[in-house]
């Protein structure tokens, strides 16, 4: 965080060195000289020589080893053979020679506002918006020190657009957020927010908090999250395990409701994602144009060929399902009409992404962090080889897929000269022992280093 502010300092002192000089009343020639020199300092350009053990290549699947990366600014400027040192005084070198380093993660399913416990179905009444905001820049620096440099946020309040804007000011240590604002959903559906209350609570939401039961809804549902700021739309598809409602898994839009949502979205340049548990309701949302199924519980051989037939992407979510399906097992941790549904749903997410993922079906990685602690999201990496994905694969899904996916290609997901410098490091290297994820010892977003 030191190099961060050392730019905004030095041009403090300039400005108030000035200041001074000329209240001395020191002669014009001399503050000139004085001035530039100062001057000088402040725009020296710092290059950082980041030494790599071993390199993971996600273009290419390879791991490269005694790799050079020249950081100037936020972006990655070349990749040398070899270990480069500085040629100028003012450039600094990181050793992680015995380390292995690859692009930031890019977590495409999270929801940054909150983290799980029992007293979770409390909070609506009990917090205010600022006490979400406050426990959101927390978890948003977790995220980070957890090697996740990029996030998609599937699903809150304005509280994730306010948080994006302030991370990418600068006001607050994050990762980068592309977030959806608030999921739409069909009245009693699975982002329904009245779910679970008493009568004179629960009202008639409509579109603008996001509650869709017409194609007029839906189009209007869109445009309000594109003025609130989103960046993806997210529909509940089906029903969903943590709702306040019996079914975790009927479908719960129209077809013709998704379709409408999915070219609304693409006017608005956005893509559309699918929370969906239930095959059904998988079909309707990939025949209608959405780019991600998020969960995919009870995906059939049919939906698998559907989704590569229309290029659509899975995003499994394993963690999620192995979190929730043990902690319905205490009691009083989730409501009663929750822990059917988390029981029978969250043991079977990790077999159908196997099975997924033999088909030939695109993933995309993402763990659903919120349902788990958030800063565990690397978990999601060994659950995939658990189920026969390769790790180079794995670790492809969490950057160069994801940042395709993002419109990002080009800039995240790659260490490359042209790219973003968002740069992590673990102590082994993830392709002889997967459990190193979970120990990031090292974290750059935007040339910034932010733990070393």
């Amino acid at each position: 965080m030191i190099e961060y502010f050392i730019p905004i300092q030095k041009n403090l002192t300039f400005i108030t060195s000035i200041k001074m000089i000329a209240k001395t009343k020191i002669n014009m020639k001399k503050l000139i000289t004085l001035s530039l020199i100062i001057f000088t300092t402040v725009v020296i350009s710092q290059n950082t020589y980041i030494h790599c053990g071993k390199l993971i290549d996600t273009q290419n699947g390879r791991v490269l080893t005694e790799k050079t990366i020249v950081v100037s600014g936020n972006t990655i400027t070349a990749l040398q053979d070899g270990y480069t040192n500085p040629t100028n005084a003012t450039d600094k070198v990181i050793d992680l020679k015995t380390q292995t380093v690859m692009p930031g993660w890019i977590d495409m399913h999270v929801h940054i506002e909150g983290d799980p416990g029992p007293t979770k179905y409390l909070e609506a009444f009990t917090l205010n918006e600022a006490d979400v905001a406050y426990n959101a820049q927390d978890i948003a620096h977790r995220t980070l020190m957890a090697g996740f440099t990029t996030v998609r946020d599937l699903g809150g309040s304005g509280v994730n657009v306010s948080l994006r804007n302030a991370i990418n000011k600068g006001t607050v240590t994050g990762p980068r957020i592309f977030t959806v604002e608030k999921s739409l959903a069909t009245t009693g559906g699975h982002a329904d927010p009245t779910n679970g209350r008493k009568s004179e609570l629960m009202g008639d939401p409509g579109p603008k908090e996001g509650v869709v039961n017409s194609i007029e809804d839906a189009r209007k549902a869109v445009r309000q999250r594109y003025k609130n700021g989103a960046d993806w739309i997210k529909i509940t598809a089906t029903g969903g395990v943590l709702s306040m409602a019996k079914s975790g898994s009927n479908p719960q839009f129209y077809e013709e409701e998704i379709a409408a949502i999915v070219e609304v979205a693409k006017d608005y340049g956005m893509k559309v994602a699918a929370h969906a548990h239930g095959d059904e309701g998988m079909q309707r949302a990939i025949k209608a144009g959405v780019k991600t199924i998020e969960h995919g519980t009870e995906m059939s051989a049919e939906t698998m060929e559907l989704m590569k037939k229309h290029n659509a992407f899975y995003v499994p979510t394993i963690s999620a399902g192995k979190f929730v399906a043990e902690k319905a097992k205490l009691e009083n941790y989730f409501p009663a009409i929750i822990v059917p549904k988390a029981l029978a749903i969250g043991p079977q997410i990790q077999d159908t992404f196997g099975k997924a993922y033999k088909a030939g079906v695109s993933i995309a990685f993402g763990t659903d962090a919120g349902v788990f602690p958030h800063g565990e999201n690397a978990k999601e990496f060994i659950y995939m080889t658990e189920a026969g994905m390769p790790v180079m694969k794995a670790i492809q899904s969490a950057t160069v897929t994801n940042a395709d996916l993002l419109d990002m290609k080009g800039k995240l997901g790659v260490l490359e000269a042209g790219y973003i410098a968002d740069i992590i490091a673990t102590n082994e290297d993830p392709t002889q022992n997967i459990n190193t994820v979970e120990n990031v010892v090292f974290v750059m977003k935007d040339g910034v280093v932010y733990k070393d």
